[in-house]
């Protein structure tokens, strides 16, 4: 079962408090069990003989014992705690590692809203089931067979009420656990399609304002909404119709007893306190059971949680490799590359070869659906290839780990990106050790004069800036990474001619001994490119530089002219 395989892979370096946690509930339940022994002895030799100091004395001993049942089950309670979130706490790092490894297609096979509900509420339905286990299912056996031995010492010929009064519990659950599980399954399912229209919502929400679909955006939450709710309806059915049914059995042993032992202790077969410590006994064992339904309520919820957080820890990532190289020059080979999306019919990238070296810039232009940004995304990694290499100094990326990647190639892409905090923060992401110097000599290149202090404060996703200053931040960020490969995904697509042609101009120097790749929409951004690769239909169908493209091809040539028509 991956609940145990998870919960004891994550848990064993607690083991030391595990096993300090089964003493104290240990020394908890032999306590409890002993009360009503107690209790017993002072009504039948204190109580009945009128032993006022029998029962002080006793008294004492039992008070003595309630005290160290007290402290056990609190020092119990606060490792287990202790265990639980910590162990939920490694999970859940586990998990974020794992998915920080994946490539865009591993993302793409588990989809953004499972993985964050995968991260937080399911790892959160395992801790929570771990410290129920910690807490209940530790005691509940021995609170059990402890409380079938005791009561059986008070009165072994009423044995048959705790073993029917067991046997109905136990089908009760039985019955329970098989109606919940599907349920539980369900309502995860639910989970990551809210989560999944609710991001989605929320980031096309300019989108959804631009067509006044709002109305028709909130019909679409309402309905998974309601289908969520009206799921937690019947699983809350299924809890408010267990509790009764439980109760009504406790209550029914309860009277069984004092029907049955009472008629017993009129015909002198079993002794008052006998009898009142028996009928704790079966509530003690009645409880057991109780601590069992109500860990049962939580598990099947749990290994379901439990096999969705296993199948994210044991996917085997396309982005997995962990060799380490040194990148020297950043010289770039595409090797009869063919890329295949999952599922896809067609490849959208076939046979593509080509070299890119130092102190050049190879552009890539092509209409729309040409393949430019998965070719591109070969090159970081953020896809893998169907068939072929890509090379950087003769290594292949597929090969290479994330740090020697990291350094060999850097990447604006298409649609730029800043996370929540500082202009600092976001570039210092390219080189945590870049003074502020550093800093300010890259916003200088990017053409970011907007910026005027490296504390200014970015939003998530960079949405209190314009489109242009986002590409112009993530520019620099790059510029403080300054790897060996600039990849440029159509980075200036939102900067005015006159702020291009300055950014250009001020990194000719920063970039002179780096390969360069750029992808372009624009014929007049690439025109001075050492290289030009045009592409159609996931091919390459010519290349040369931006005169010999005129002269040789015609898709070049009818690029180059729509575009001055427009400007015109």
């Amino acid at each position: 079962m991956d609940l145990i395989r998870l919960t004891a892979h994550f848990g064993k370096r607690y083991s030391g408090k595990i096993a300090l946690v089964v003493v104290l509930q240990l020394i908890t339940t032999l306590a409890t069990l002993y009360l009503p022994d107690l209790n017993a002895d002072i009504i039948n030799n204190g109580v009945a003989n009128a032993d006022v100091p029998y029962i002080w004395r006793v008294g004492g001993i039992m008070l003595v014992v309630a005290l160290v049942q007290l402290a056990a089950a609190v020092c119990a309670f606060w490792f287990a705690s202790q265990v639980a979130m910590n162990t939920g706490r490694d999970i859940r790092k586990a998990v974020y590692d794992r998915v920080s490894s994946f490539d865009s297609e591993d993302m793409g096979h588990f989809g953004t809203a499972t993985l964050i509900t995968r991260g937080t509420n399911d790892v959160q339905q395992v801790q929570m089931t771990f410290l129920l286990f910690l807490n209940f299912m530790v005691a509940a056996p021995i609170m059990a067979i402890g409380g079938i031995i005791m009561a059986l010492r008070q009165d072994a010929g009423m044995s048959w009420l705790v073993v029917t009064a067991v046997l109905v519990l136990t089908i009760v659950v039985g019955i329970i656990a098989a109606i919940l599980m599907p349920l539980f399954k369900q309502m995860q399912a639910k989970l990551d399609a809210i989560n999944g229209l609710l991001r989605e919502q929320i980031a096309g929400i300019r989108v959804v304002r631009a067509f006044g679909r709002e109305g028709y955006e909130a019909d679409r939450f309402h309905g998974a909404n309601t289908d969520l709710s009206k799921l937690s309806l019947n699983i809350g059915r299924v809890f408010v119709t267990m509790f009764p049914v439980i109760m009504l059995i406790m209550n029914l042993a309860t009277a069984a007893v004092l029907w049955f032992g009472g008629h017993r202790v009129d015909e002198g077969l079993v002794e008052v306190g006998s009898l009142t410590a028996f009928m704790q006994y079966l509530m003690q064992i009645l409880m057991a059971v109780m601590m069992g339904v109500f860990m049962l309520m939580m598990l099947p919820r749990a290994i379901v949680c439990a096999d969705r957080v296993d199948e994210v820890l044991g996917y085997e990532a396309g982005a997995g490799a962990t060799g380490g190289a040194s990148i020297g020059e950043g010289v770039v080979r595409f090797e009869n590359v063919s890329y295949t999306y999952p599922g896809a019919e067609q490849p959208v990238l076939e046979e593509i070869s080509f070299e890119a070296r130092p102190g050049t810039t190879t552009a890539i232009i092509g209409s729309t659906g040409a393949g430019k940004t998965t070719l591109v995304g070969l090159l970081p990694r953020l896809y893998s290839p169907t068939s072929g290499r890509v090379l950087i100094d003769g290594h292949p990326v597929t090969d290479l780990d994330r740090a020697s990647l990291v350094t060999a190639a850097g990447m604006v892409p298409q649609k730029p990106w800043l996370f929540s905090g500082t202009v600092a923060t976001n570039l210092r992401m390219g080189n945590p050790d870049a003074t502020d110097d550093e800093l300010w000599a890259a916003l200088r290149v990017a053409q970011a004069g907007f910026v005027d202090d490296l504390d200014m404060p970015i939003a998530q996703g960079g949405t209190n800036v314009s489109g242009g200053q986002r590409q112009r931040l993530c520019i620099a960020r790059m510029l403080v990474a300054d790897p060996k490969v600039y990849i440029f995904d159509d980075s200036f697509s939102a900067l005015d001619a006159t702020t291009e042609a300055n950014l250009n101009a001020a990194m000719r120097d920063v970039v002179k001994n780096r390969t360069v790749i750029v992808v372009a929409q624009k014929v007049s951004s690439i025109r001075h490119a050492d290289q030009i690769l045009v592409m159609e239909a996931g091919r390459i169908v010519a290349r040369g530089t931006h005169d010999e493209l005129l002269e040789t091809s015609n898709t070049y040539r009818e690029i180059e002219r729509s575009q001055a028509e427009v400007d015109a």
